[in-house]
């Protein structure tokens, strides 16, 4: 047996040393019995013996006892913003994870109708196939639901927006409002849109609301409840420039406790106001978002194979054998790669299908220029993504960020009304990525569904869905893997593996604390697992951990 590596320190004395068992995900030194922080970064791990000569007579030494320290967890894939407006009440929360059938979402809504009258109701979740029993909420329905109060109903995917006649007056909307809006037969506005520019011209009129004075209060509330479950950094992935203002509001006054990293909507000015990187180590701007595709559950992801023809399909308004285009020709994709990437910004592209992944493909191998040391393009949730694109995209430096949260939730609808059981087995292909060499990131992409990297784990370890039906098994990765894709490989996904994401000296003390360690637990356990306390910059932001009674040379290396 090799012996232990010794001490790994810089100097320093330390604020707070954590003894314990230490999962690192630093291929240096991957276990330690013991972890000291000064000035919110690591200063040294080793065993508990070994920090002695950084301790002082201020040093705070706390005990993780029986459980499990680790990097704090990594959302590579979410939208802080508007998770947290919608969670404090400005939002009208329908989402199948709140409201879970069709009966509790319309009460919601016309229980905000009869109480909001002037400001009107923007409400978020709506999703048929999980909720069973909702109608097609057209124009004429939803004017005879709202005659004067503004109403938008945003679908939970974000790719679909149900809006009435007041809103659509609320908001500007003449008769040639731009792409993205349905039309009746007869050429009239059909209350529907889809796209992020036409959804928001819609929401735009509620913006100034949530970004009033409850915007700081909000902003709070989200970093506590992402540092419940463990989250210390996080991805925006749509930051509104116009959120800018509020946003540095609220981190003057201390709400913002979770470390962001903000990708902008791509536009047709092919331009930000701001430079690449802009920010600090708790808030910066690295990346510019593209949807190349849209969403499986409102019938546009773009890919090689039909939807099925089903009721759920025939509801949707799908006709059979219905496949989606890609939201770009290649020309048009390769204009905004080559504008923004010339720039020097990250692309995310949202590519759910497999014909928008051979798009996006197609267009960067054509302009990249080799590998860099850093993902210069991430393709996002890649729900049908093929083995052999899993291994192209590695070869051209590519890496995906995957959702396996839609497995749990619809993992049914899959298989049973929308693609069919091959198609579902495949879907969110964590497997192909691993064995492609790819480093991958999971991802909730709250609010869809709620920021839980331990679920995320579960799930992409079992692949299980909510009624217990096991889908795709030599899609499964192991826990170790999925834990890796929560921390150390999301935080190198950001461009922010340098910081966070590895428990390293230099790196800042953000950390996780498990009752128990996640390896040591079977895969569908490890989604029960509490959190006991998240450290951001060593400061406890969640929990907190006690303090040791004794020296810490005492607890030897029984905690390894």
């Amino acid at each position: 047996m090799s012996e232990a590596p010794g001490p790994r320190h810089v100097r320093g004395v330390a604020d707070l040393i954590i003894v314990g068992r230490i999962r690192t995900f630093d291929p240096v030194r991957p276990l330690a019995g013991a972890l000291a922080v000064g000035d919110g970064r690591i200063l040294a791990l080793g065993e508990p013996h070994d920090l002695d000569g950084l301790r002082g007579p201020r040093t705070v030494v706390a005990d993780a006892g029986d459980g499990c320290v680790l990097p704090g967890f990594v959302e590579a894939h979410g939208h802080f913003v508007a998770d947290g407006l919608g969670a404090a009440g400005g939002v009208v929360d329908v989402r199948p994870v709140t409201a879970p059938n069709a009966e509790a979402v319309l009460a919601a809504i016309d229980a905000a109708l009869a109480t909001r009258p002037e400001t009107g109701v923007l409400a978020n979740g709506w999703d048929a196939l999980l909720q069973p029993g909702l109608p097609r909420p057209g124009l004429d329905w939803l004017d005879r639901r709202a005659p004067a109060c503004p109403l938008v109903v945003l679908h939970n995917s974000g790719h679909l927006a149900y809006f009435n006649s007041a809103a659509a007056r609320q908001a500007g909307l003449d008769e040639h409002p731009g792409e993205g809006f349905g039309r009746t037969p007869q050429g009239t506005l059909d209350g529907t849109a889809t796209g992020p520019a036409a959804i928001g011209l819609l929401t735009a009129p509620f913006a100034t609301a949530l970004l009033g004075p409850g915007f700081t209060t909000a902003m709070a509330a989200q970093s506590a409840r992402l540092a419940a479950r463990g989250i210390t950094t996080m991805s925006d992935m749509g930051f509104a420039p116009a959120y800018r203002p509020a946003l540095e509001a609220a981190r003057t006054a201390g709400a913002i406790r979770t470390r962001l990293r903000l990708y902008e909507p791509a536009t047709p000015a092919l331009a930000s106001a701001v430079a690449p990187g802009a920010g600090d180590d708790l808030v910066r701007q690295v990346g510019i978002k593209v949807w190349a595709d849209g969403s499986p559950w409102v019938g546009t992801l773009a890919a090689t194979f039909p939807y099925l023809d089903t009721a759920a399909t025939r509801a949707l308004g799908l006709p059979p054998g219905h496949r989606a285009a890609p939201r770009y020709d290649h020309a048009e994709l390769a204009e905004i790669f080559q504008a923004y990437g010339g720039a020097g910004w990250q692309l995310a592209c949202h590519a759910n299908g497999d014909a928008a992944i051979d798009l996006a493909l197609d267009v960067w191998e054509e302009l990249a220029p080799p590998p860099a040391g850093w993902p210069r393009l991430r393709l996002e949730h890649v729900s049908a993504m093929r083995q052999d694109q899993f291994a192209r995209a590695h070869a051209l430096g590519v890496t995906c960020s995957l959702f396996p949260d839609h497995l749990h939730h619809w993992g049914e609808v899959l298989a049973d009304e929308l693609f069919g059981p091959e198609v579902a087995a495949r879907w969110a292909p964590a497997g192909s990525a691993v064995r492609a060499g790819m480093r991958v990131s999971l991802h909730n992409d709250s609010p869809v569904t709620p920021a839980d990297p331990l679920h995320n784990v579960s799930v992409a370890a079992t692949r299980t869905t909510r009624r217990g039906r096991t889908l795709g098994a030599a899609e499964r990765i192991s826990v170790a893997q999925a834990l890796r894709a929560q921390t150390a490989d999301a935080a190198w996904q950001l461009l922010a593996g340098d910081v966070v994401g590895t428990l390293a000296p230099g790196r800042y003390a953000d950390l996780a604390v498990l009752p128990a360690d996640p390896l040591a637990v079977e895969p569908e356990a490890v989604a029960g697992l509490e959190v006991l306390a998240t450290f951001l910059g060593g400061v406890a932001v969640h929990g907190g951990l006690p303090r040791h009674r004794g020296h810490p040379r005492t607890l030897g290396k029984d905690h390894r």
